[in-house]
């Protein structure tokens, strides 16, 4: 991963939701670059908006103020160039693989078909499911699923791919299968990838830079530097490096989380004795 220019930049976006009078802030003055070819892995604390975050990037949702540009031009809606892959599957359950990975480019035919069976054939062939392009959604497994929605989204050929959590929900196995996986899709494609994660040694072995949020209305609490090297693995995880990253982000992940409960008695209760403790 050479080129490291920027490719999305968000500046001094602020996103609210609800009437007038009890109108929540989610995202205030937040400002960030997303550079090219590299992975951008997104930490905060549980309810600080990663979703929002996510739904700005891919254009779902529209700032209030602040700009999201992408290659010098504003983001203004959804676009193929920034396609996200849920945590909740999103195949088509009455489609086989092949049919759920070919669907958007049939949908707009902008690819001959020839063109688009060799697209297709070599994606599934990419994420191993060669043997299974002719099985249904409900008969693929929790990881096998998560590799046809990743078909779904690279046959497209975005410019940005973002993961909102794609393996929560599966078991510790298939999470940490799907991980490897992940990681060495990255490094041989070498695309511009978000990743929003909860887990943390996730996010630093896949990163090549780790943003971590604040607390609701969340901003960027800090940009860490994930000098790993790479091709990595697993493993990695447990190096004084990789636990330094660690440590030092769930530093401020614990003081954003406690800054929630400060609001309410019960909360503030909790923090006199969280300071009392030895």
């Amino acid at each position: 991963m050479t080129e490291t220019s920027i490719l999305m930049e968000v500046k001094n976006v602020f996103k609210a939701f609800g009437e007038d009078w009890e109108r929540e802030k989610v995202v205030e003055n937040l400002n960030l670059d997303i550079k090219r070819n590299q992975l951008t892995a997104i930490v905060g604390p549980s309810g600080c908006g990663k979703s929002t975050v996510v739904n700005l990037l891919a254009g779902f949702e529209s700032p209030d103020s602040g700009q999201i540009m992408m290659e010098g031009g504003a983001v203004s809606g959804p676009s193929k160039d920034r396609l996200v892959v849920f945590q909740e599957t999103a195949l088509m359950p009455w489609l086989t693989t092949y049919q759920n990975v070919t669907f958007g480019p049939k949908l707009r035919g902008d690819m001959p078909a020839r063109s688009l069976k060799e697209a297709a054939d070599r994606i599934i062939d990419t994420v191993g499911l060669r043997e299974f392009k002719d099985k249904y959604p409900l008969q693929l497994s929790g990881g096998m699923q998560r590799r046809a929605e990743l078909a779904r989204a690279l046959i497209n050929q975005p410019l940005v791919m973002i993961m909102d959590e794609p393996f929560r929900g599966l078991d510790a196995m298939t999470r940490q299968l799907m991980q490897e996986f992940y990681l060495r899709l990255c490094e041989e494609e070498a695309r511009t990838n978000v990743f929003v994660t909860s887990e943390l040694e996730e996010a630093i072995i896949l990163a090549d830079s780790l943003v971590v949020l604040s607390n609701r209305p969340t901003t960027v609490r800090e940009v860490i530097q994930i000098d790993l090297p790479r091709p990595r693995n697993l493993n990695m995880l447990s190096s004084p490096e990789a636990y330094d990253y660690k440590r030092h982000a769930m530093e401020m992940l614990h003081e954003e989380a406690l800054k929630s409960f400060s609001g309410t008695e019960s909360g503030s209760d909790f923090l006199k004795s969280y300071a009392q403790q030895p």
